[in-house]
């Protein structure tokens, strides 16, 4: 039996490949990216700017990159997940409790679906929120100066995929687990998944002045597959929905146990409700332990706090606030038009495109329609809530985006196109190809109330013949098509970092005003740091010692120092002293098993260095700031352990 159930399988995942590649050709013609003025449309001339900014997951990488759009122009690669050499992310001694969790320190994580800050609908560029998946964790980068300034750990979850998506005011990015599993963590045998595996919907409230996260309730759920989000809007604002699909239960040879349901679920989640109940004294506190991680920009230092206890609710107490949606088959995306009404589910495994409608919804509701239910939660009926069916579009839908004039615009991974429907008239008005197997698309703001549909762009898994190659894997890629009028066009391919899974986008002027060009030293609040020269100086406390150490334009101080030892802990302390836009400074040491440190104008870094040999060993700054930039330079000598050699520094005059 599973040999035949083996044999099936690998021929349905032959004849879709084949259909793939048939239908991509990998052939560009002078009806792609080539033709006519297409190039003029991505064009941005030198000193001008893009007009759009496009946050791009970077999937295996754990870091999140910025692209300008239309030009397709890789900006920056923000660390977030994972440690940067570049920036010294998670080498340096402030950044590493960023990546720390209850399973020790993980420099690294599976990011995938960043989404922006929202006031009134509406995209205001304060914050990007990123999801880590593999060890479950939540960022939060400040766009004013694009750096990671939070992490808090997810507890009870595995997979953290339905994530991170923010409610229309940002008072809450939420976290849904892809995996379920026992809760709270125990030993028990696999095969009994079935009812006692749990998921957990994480709502992680976000303080609207300085965006602080904190976990303000977990909402523990049948042991489902909990795989992508989105919050209502306008009239549906105060709901959640996430697909599920695994509403089998299955534990094992998932992609034919896990797909055995013609329809699986959108669980629809009543936040305003959950809220009210918590906020009177509702819900269950569980023990728990998770890293919460902060950033202080004051004193250019994070720190850890392990939290040891969560707030759990069980649906089933709060009558009201939790609803299954049916939806075919196996549904993937889980998309909400800008009025709030619609709430699209992708059925990968599905033929059509299934739209719910709110209002509906909201009368099925009222009037108890419903089919069932599954472990206690109401399960409404199909035709009660149904809004209407794109009917056939493509082959394995998975993600879809609005533009804000009644069009919406889906992916299909098999049959590797973006199409064009009309909301209302479930119409097909449009498809272009994507070179191949396109996942998720983005249109900035496309999942606001306010859409900028200018352009979308499509994420795509493979590249076969697109690009120069690279060794068995080629780079991942996006592909920009034009928008605005009722054909899109496809204007660019451009290379991503890692494997791009979601994006985010907004109008650059939406952020350049809130842009941080520089760390006034006056706020410098850094315990380590030498605010002028004059404080400069060295300390030893036994084999630990501490240099307090400036740079300026084009030297060190001390750029002289004597007296540190074989197995001595060197901690270099170094503040820039520059006051300029984008003058920073790097300094690296020769045997340092850190990273260079790139240091930003008033900002104090810090790194380790353990000498491990005797010798005079140089250090210099690595990063290219003035004409003298070469001249840049120092000297540590190092004696052996049980030296006489006195500790001592200097600057410009020779060591006594």
């Amino acid at each position: 039996m599973m040999k035949k159930i083996l044999k099936s399988t690998v021929a349905l995942l032959s004849v879709l490949v084949a259909f793939t590649s048939c239908n991509n050709s990998g052939k560009s013609d002078k009806s792609g990216a080539l033709a006519g003025n297409v190039a003029e449309k991505v064009y941005v001339a030198p000193g001008e700017h893009d007009e759009f900014y496009a946050f791009i997951s970077g999937g295996f990488s754990g870091q999140l990159s910025v692209y300008g759009l239309p030009s397709g122009r890789l900006f920056k690669v923000i660390p977030v997940f994972s440690q940067d050499a570049e920036k010294a992310y998670g080498y340096n001694e402030e950044t590493k409790p960023m990546l720390n969790t209850s399973h020790g320190f993980v420099p690294w994580d599976d990011a995938h679906h960043p989404d922006i800050s929202q006031t009134n609908g509406v995209i205001d560029g304060r914050w990007v929120f990123i999801n880590g998946n593999n060890t479950p964790r939540i960022a939060k980068i400040d766009l004013s100066t694009f750096e990671t300034t939070e992490i808090i750990e997810v507890p009870n979850s595995a997979g953290n995929h339905s994530s991170s998506f923010v409610t229309e005011n940002s008072e809450y990015v939420v976290a849904g687990t892809r995996f379920s599993i026992p809760i709270p963590q125990k030993d028990m045998p696999i095969k009994d998944y079935k009812g006692n595996f749990k998921g957990s919907l994480t709502f992680i409230s976000v303080k609207p002045e300085h965006g602080h996260m904190d976990i303000k309730f977990q909402l523990i759920m049948p042991g489902f597959d909990y795989d992508l989000a989105h919050p209502g809007r306008g009239a549906s604002h105060g709901w959640f929905f996430f697909s599920t699909y695994n509403s089998e239960e299955a534990s094992t040879l998932m992609e034919v146990n896990a797909s055995q349901n013609d329809k699986d679920f959108i669980a629809a989640v009543n936040w305003k409700k959950i809220e009210e109940y918590v906020n009177n004294g509702g819900g269950t506190i569980m023990p728990a332990n998770y890293a919460h991680n902060v950033y202080d920009e004051s004193t250019h230092m994070a720190t850890s706090t392990m939290k040891k206890e969560v707030l759990t609710v069980n649906p089933l107490d709060v009558p009201g606030a939790v609803y299954f949606l049916p939806t075919p088959k196996s549904p993937h995306g889980c998309d909400v038009d800008p009025s709030g009404e619609y709430i699209v589910g992708n059925g990968k495994l599905s033929a059509n495109l299934t739209v719910h409608s709110f209002t509906k919804m909201l009368d099925a509701i009222e009037n108890k329609k419903f089919a069932g239910d599954a472990y206690g939660i109401p399960i409404l009926n199909f035709e009660d809530v149904l809004a209407g069916v794109v009917e056939q579009p493509g082959l394995g839908p998975l993600h879809t985006e609005f533009d804000g004039k009644g069009n919406a615009y889906t992916t299909f991974f098999i049959s590797s196109e973006v199409v064009k429907w009309k909301l209302g008239t479930w119409e097909v008005v449009d498809r272009q190809p994507c070179y191949y197997s396109v996942g998720h698309l983005m249109i900035p703001g496309g999942n606001s109330q306010k859409p900028w549909g200018k352009y979308v762009v499509a994420m795509n898994k493979i590249t076969k013949d697109r690009y120069l190659p690279t060794g068995p894997e080629v780079t991942q890629s996006a592909q920009l098509y034009d928008i605005s009028g009722d054909k899109m066009e496809l204007l660019l391919d451009f290379p991503t970092i890692g494997e791009p899974h979601y994006a985010a986008g907004c109008p650059a002027d939406l952020i350049k005003p809130r842009s941080k060009k520089l760390f006034k030293l006056e706020d410098n609040k850094h315990p380590y740091a030498a605010l002028s020269e004059a404080d400069t100086k060295v300390i030893r406390d036994g084999k630990t010692v501490h240099v307090y150490m400036t740079t300026i334009r084009s030297h060190f101080a001390p750029d002289n120092i004597e007296g540190i030892k074989v197995g001595d802990k060197v901690y270099f302390h170094v503040t820039n002293l520059e006051q300029d836009y984008d003058v920073p400074h790097g300094v690296s040491m020769i045997g340092a098993n850190t990273s260079e440190l790139l240091i930003m104008p008033g900002q104090t870094e810090t790194f380790l260095w353990e000498p491990k040999q005797v010798g005079v060993w140089p250090f210099y700054c690595t990063d290219f700031c003035s004409a003298l930039h070469q001249e840049m330079q120092g000297y540590v000598r190092v004696s052996h352990a049980k030296s006489n050699t006195p500790l001592k520094w200097s600057l410009g005059e020779d060591i006594e």
